[in-house]
């Protein structure tokens, strides 16, 4: 990763003294440099800087070794100044007028940090300010995205950044012109030099593109002493690869400072954005296309440096504790660059460990090192660090939600960013995947998991976390520890914030996910109906192990069954008979394997004893009997509107009305499950004659993405949901046969494995008609066997007496593992879920970030854009806003930031 070959520093000659004297260069060349007098604190120097950049657009192509240029590295004081005063219209002007002026800008900020970089003085406030090489890093940040929109510039990105470059050699001929910057060549002399260079032979040398070039230099200034490391006496070298903080790797504390963190922060702003190619291309093309950057900076055969900047983001991630007491309120009038720092060291890392290397066939051996020796941590002591701070993190919004003083306490932005990193690391680390199921941490981070999903759930904005949750609770239920783990009684559910507390709870971990998980899908009114099978799915992983289930967990299930059972579900979808069928496998595993231990889930069984014998005798007439009946008794309801909100009334018809596609036949949502007072309310004596109590309703209406003004990533449609495959159940003498290279969750599971229960539930053509031949092909494969020998078995059913034992006619099937499959599809999903998050986290540029992306033409997911709210308690500041943003169009005269950095909020929607 270090510089391969030094590019030749900046022979500026004569015109640098002059130009270090305030002294202007000779001709009529346009000046961005002005006298020492005027400094970018005034607005003098500011109104200097503008004309310059709007000399940048002009259609004659300034010379490379202008002294002009300088000025971009001069002038700006702060990131706000470019931001504000470099708008998004100038970058896109210049970038359409006069392409030529950026190439030889982009060339002379990287070259002037190469030189920067290898000074002996640096970084020397009057030798070699590190203000310049700031400026360098925010003048290109502010440039890429715009670059990075135009397709019609990709061909010349490529060979722009990524061809190696022609480098003048010691022993070639004399041009007899002085030269301010390798490698800027305009387009007019491509020709010509070409032409040279077949004269000159040998005397032509190649050296790395200018992407990895910049590349270097950047991660080399993370680890620079007195710039983003802290002073040393007599370092041996100014670049030491040192881990920013002590835990992974390293037990040795480090002292920093507020200067040397924003510094960092300012470096990996730019890697960011150098990474964020993926926000201009479809999901579907990212995992088989990549990022040229980020296949340069993952691929690195480095160790040293692998590990070095792997160890330092985990670290600064991990140490972080948002609890410390702080004055209340404080968030609201100042900003926390610590929490920029540390939200940036945990974005850069997880695009680094997510990064698929793409196969280009050329080197099949590449692979990503990051994620490689990530998976290779195997000392406990790591594994306790990592734990302690993710569930610091993690628990933080819980602590600051619990708050006394409402609103005191500002809950920490990253925690979907942390859930994703404790999947990663489950995912690529069977060691630490060990470690968490062999303990109560595996409960512990199931609940954590649970929270986050029951209070996203209703939010359109964060549709993508809820289902990242249920992806790493049905990650956690494939090993059986943590299904035996799942029956030690959870104590601690006071320590929940009210909102998904279950009133009265006095149960099991497994009776507070089997709760969570039916909460989740009879509440959700369809908006997850893709993930109804991951639900599902870790029910039916977790249920051979299952002890002592509760009544009201064991009310649930039954619950769930009679609204996957009624006819208007079944036959509204050609793929939901595959949920059902899920339902009962769980419903079998408990009763053959812990048929002792569950005698309050067998009483409750047997009590909807109707509803399994009605379901074998189904037919496709009796079905549409029932819809139609159900059909007349909603419309002779004298009230529509309580018909919709009643939670026991009718069920579902086959219209779904309400889904989110209208060209297609949804799922329906089980929004009507009948609660405490339904049928299946444990304490009934009877099982009601009326089926239509428990059965799924329609809703008619939902709340419209467009009215909610929310800065956090979602997909707005899960049939669109491209999520990892859901696959057959596996035996667990199966599962070992694996190849040892194969993991549960590799990154190139085969993607012709189809799912029992597709990810996403509807119908591929425009309709669907079920016929007696359609009914015939699954309903003899329903599981009913043993529940039905079980109801046979029963003595006395009308008193809820089951069987003292198994029946010996039931014969026990192993426990198989229902795992998921990455295909390249789904890993653009999961890929575009992180960018959201980063590019949520970045909008709000009030708050110490500087909109890197705003305004920029986002083709990864739709932004929405929504009024800006006027001040308020929480906001105060939003009226200074206006008014800065007012003076910074008319050129400015104080460093505001406007409207130019953040056009407008909005929030983040996936398409």
């Amino acid at each position: 990763m270090g510089l391969g070959t030094k590019q030749n520093a900046l022979r500026t000659g004569d015109s640098g003294a002059r130009q270090d004297q305030g002294v202007e260069d000779p001709g009529d060349k346009p000046c961005l440099v002005a006298s020492k007098k005027v400094t970018m604190g005034n607005s003098d120097s500011k109104l200097v800087f503008k004309q310059g950049i709007f000399k940048l657009s002009e259609s004659r192509t300034i010379p490379a070794d202008d002294v002009y240029w300088t000025g971009f590295w001069k002038l700006p004081e702060s990131a706000e100044d470019v931001f504000s005063l470099f708008t998004t219209a100038d970058v896109r002007r210049a970038r359409d007028d006069s392409l030529s002026n950026i190439e030889t800008l982009l060339t002379a900020l990287v070259s002037r940090l190469v030189t920067l970089r290898h000074l002996p003085a640096f970084p020397d406030q009057d030798l070699a300010p590190a203000r310049e090489a700031l400026n360098c890093v925010r003048v290109i940040t502010r440039i890429l995205p715009f670059l990075y929109e135009a397709e019609y510039l990709e061909a010349w990105e490529d060979k722009f950044f990524w061809l190696r470059r022609k480098k003048q050699s010691k022993t070639g001929p004399h041009t007899g012109r002085e030269v301010l910057f390798d490698g800027s060549n305009s387009d007019g002399l491509e020709k010509k030099e070409e032409e040279e260079d077949e004269k000159e032979g040998d005397a032509i040398e190649y050296t790395k593109p200018l992407g990895e070039e910049l590349i270097d230099t950047l991660i080399d200034l993370l680890f620079c002493i007195d710039f983003t490391l802290p002073h040393a006496e007599r370092p041996k070298n100014k670049i030491t690869y040192a881990i920013w903080q002590n835990g992974v790797g390293s037990v040795t504390p480090m002292q920093s400072t507020k200067e040397i963190e924003n510094n960092r922060t300012e470096i990996l702003r730019l890697l960011l954005t150098l990474s964020s190619k993926s926000l201009y291309m479809p999901a579907n093309l990212m995992p088989a296309k990549g990022v040229k950057a980020l296949t340069y900076i993952t691929t690195c055969p480095d160790k040293q440096i692998v590990l070095s900047l792997l160890c330092s983001q985990l670290n600064t991630t991990l140490q972080y504790n948002g609890s410390t007491w702080r004055v209340p309120y404080d968030h609201v009038v100042t900003k926390n660059p610590k929490q920029i720092h540390v939200s940036y060291c945990l974005q850069f890392l997880l695009i680094l460990i997510l990064y698929p290397v793409p196969d280009d066939g050329r080197d099949p051996s590449q692979k990503n090192y990051f994620r490689h020796f990530l998976g290779r941590l195997h000392r406990p002591q790591d594994f306790n660090f990592l734990v302690e701070g993710m569930l610091r993190t993690l628990n933080q919004p819980l602590q600051a939600t619990s708050s006394y003083l409402p609103g005191s306490q500002r809950a920490l932005s990253w925690a979907p960013e942390m859930l994703m990193l404790f999947w990663e690391v489950l995912q690529c680390n069977k060691r630490f995947r060990s470690f968490i199921i062999d303990s109560e941490r595996g409960s512990q981070f199931a609940v954590l998991v649970l929270y986050y999903a029951l209070e996203y759930k209703s939010d359109p904005a964060k549709q993508g976390v809820v289902r990242m949750c249920v992806f790493i609770l049905q990650t956690l239920s494939t090993e059986p520890e943590f299904g035996k783990h799942l029956n030690q009684t959870f104590t601690t559910q006071e320590s929940l914030p009210p909102s998904v507390r279950i009133p009265e709870f006095n149960g099991t971990y497994a009776d507070y996910m089997i709760i969570s998980i039916h909460s989740l899908i009879t509440t959700s009114k369809g908006k997850l109906d893709a993930i109804y099978p991951a639900l599902l799915a870790s029910i039916n992983n977790t249920a051979p192990y299952l002890q002592n289930l509760s009544a009201p967990s064991s009310s649930k299930l039954i619950q769930l069954f009679a609204s996957m059972a009624a006819p208007s579900f079944l036959l509204a979808n050609e793929t939901n008979y595959a949920l059902l069928q899920s339902l009962l496998e769980s419903i079998n595993a408990i009763i053959e394997h812990q048929y002792s231990s569950n005698r309050v889930f067998v009483r409750t069984l047997l009590k909807a004893r109707k509803r399994f014998e009605a379901l074998r005798s189904f037919t496709l007439e009796s079905g549409r009997e029932e819809i139609e009946r159900l059909n007349r008794q909603r419309k002779e309801a004298t009230d529509g509107a309580d018909d919709v909100a009643s939670p026991t009334r009718s069920m579902r018809t086959a219209s779904f009305e309400g889904m989110r596609s209208p060209q297609s036949v949804r799922t329906p949502s089980l929004s009507n499950v009948p609660e405490e007072g339904g049928t299946f309310t444990i304490g009934d004596d009877e099982d009601s004659e009326e089926d239509d109590e428990g059965q799924p309703m329609a809703t008619s209406s939902r709340s419209s993405p467009s009215n909610q003004n929310s800065h956090t990533p979602s997909r707005s449609s899960s049939v669109d949901e491209p999520l990892p495959t859901q696959l057959k159940g596996m035996s667990e003498k199966a599962r070992g046969k694996m190849p040892a290279t194969q993991t549960a969750f590799s990154r190139h599971s085969s993607t012709t494995s189809l799912s029992s229960h597709p990810a996403a539930i509807m119908s591929p053509t425009g309709g669907f008609n079920p016929s007696p031949l359609w009914i015939e092909s699954w309903l003899p494969t329903l599981p009913l066997h043993t529940i039905l020998t079980l109801l046979a078995a029963s003595t006395n059913t009308s008193s809820g007496i089951p069987p003292k034992s198994l029946p010996s006619t039931i014969d026990p099937s192993p426990p198989r593992v229902h795992l998921f499959s990455w295909t390249p599809m789904s890993l653009g999903w999961y890929e575009s879920l992180l960018w959201g998050f980063i590019f949520a986290s970045e909008m709000m540029v009030q708050k110490g970030t500087v909109g890197v992306w705003n305004g920029s033409n986002i083709r990864l997911f739709r932004v929405e854009q929504v009024a800006a709210s006027g001040p308020s308690l929480m906001k105060p500041m939003g009226a200074v806003d206006a008014v800065g943003s007012n003076l910074v169009q008319r050129i400015g005269r104080m460093g505001v930031r406007g409207d130019a950095a953040a056009p407008a909020r909005g929030s983040v929607r996936d398409v």
